[in-house]
C-alpha cells in the first residue's frame, strides 16, 4: 500500500518555468531498438550488479513489508532496487486528484519556477525518503532537481528527483515515470511489486526542475558518463 508522500516545506525549492516535451522513455537492445548511441537498460543494469551499501540501514518498500532494500553508491551514483508505487502528488488533473488518487496531496516537496506545485501526471519524477538515521541523501548530493535513471525490463526513463516520502520507506515515482515505463499508472491498482532500479546522479540537477527535455537531455549524458566509468 501506498503511504503519502511528505511535503517538505523547508526542502522545496523553486526552480524554474516549464518546456513541454516530455523525457523519452528509451528502450534497451533486447526490447525495441533504441536510438543510435542511447545508453540502455542493459548498460545500466551492468554496472549496478554489486552494491556498496551507503545507507546505514535499510528500507521496506510498503508500510507491512520488512526492512530489506539497501542504498548502494558509486563514486558518480547512488541507486537502490525496490517496487513502485505510483505517486500522484502535486498539482491536480484529470488522472491524479482526490478522486483517483486516495492519498493524493495536492503538495509535492519541490516546486517549480512559477511557484507550483509538480505535475505528476506529465512530469517524471521520483520520491525519495527524507533524511533519516538509515540514510541522509542530501550528504550525497541527491536533492530536489537531481537527474534519475529509472530502469524496468528493457526501458529506461530519464527523470528528476520531485517529492519527499517517508523516511523508511522507498519504491515511489510519478505517475509519468510509470507510464514511460509502460507500467500500469493508475495510482490505486498500478504500479509493480518489484524490478525496479533507481540510479540517481550525485550533485547533478535540472533548472528549471519541470524542463523534461532538460532531464532527458542531462539524463542520456550522465548514464553514459557512469557505464564509461570504471
Amino acid at each position: 500500500m501506498r503511504v503519502q508522500s511528505l511535503t517538505l516545506a523547508a526542502a522545496g525549492v523553486a526552480l524554474l518555468a516549464p518546456t513541454a516535451l516530455p523525457a523519452a522513455a528509451v528502450p534497451s537492445r533486447e526490447g525495441v531498438a533504441a536510438p543510435k548511441g542511447a545508453v540502455t537498460a542493459a548498460d545500466l543494469l551492468d554496472r549496478v550488479r554489486r552494491c556498496t551499501q551507503v545507507s546505514r540501514g535499510r528500507y521496506r518498500t510498503d508500510g507491512d513489508a520488512r526492512a530489506t532494500v539497501r542504498v548502494c553508491g558509486t563514486r558518480g551514483a547512488v541507486f537502490w532496487k525496490a517496487d513502485l508505487d505510483v505517486d500522484c502528488d502535486g498539482r491536480p488533473t484529470a488522472r491524479c486528484n482526490r478522486r483517483t488518487d486516495p492519498f493524493f496531496s495536492a503538495a509535492t516537496a519541490y516546486q517549480q519556477s512559477d511557484g507550483r506545485h509538480l505535475n505528476a501526471e506529465s512530469l517524471p519524477y521520483i520520491v525519495i525518503p527524507a533524511p533519516s538515521g538509515i540514510w541522509n541523501p542530501w550528504a550525497q548530493g541527491i536533492r530536489g532537481g537531481a537527474v534519475a535513471a529509472v530502469i524496468y525490463k528493457h526501458r529506461v526513463q530519464y527523470a528528476v528527483v520531485g517529492d519527499t516520502g517517508p523516511r523508511d520507506l522507498i519504491g515511489e515515482a510519478s505517475y509519468a515515470v510509470a507510464h514511460g515505463l509502460g507500467i500500469h499508472a493508475d495510482p490505486r491498482r498500478g504500479g509493480v511489486a518489484s524490478g525496479v532500479t533507481y540510479i540517481v546522479f550525485r550533485d547533478s540537477r535540472v533548472t528549471p526542475i519541470e524542463d523534461r527535455r532538460a532531464a532527458a537531455a542531462a539524463g542520456e549524458r550522465l548514464a553514459r558518463r557512469f557505464v564509461r566509468a570504471r
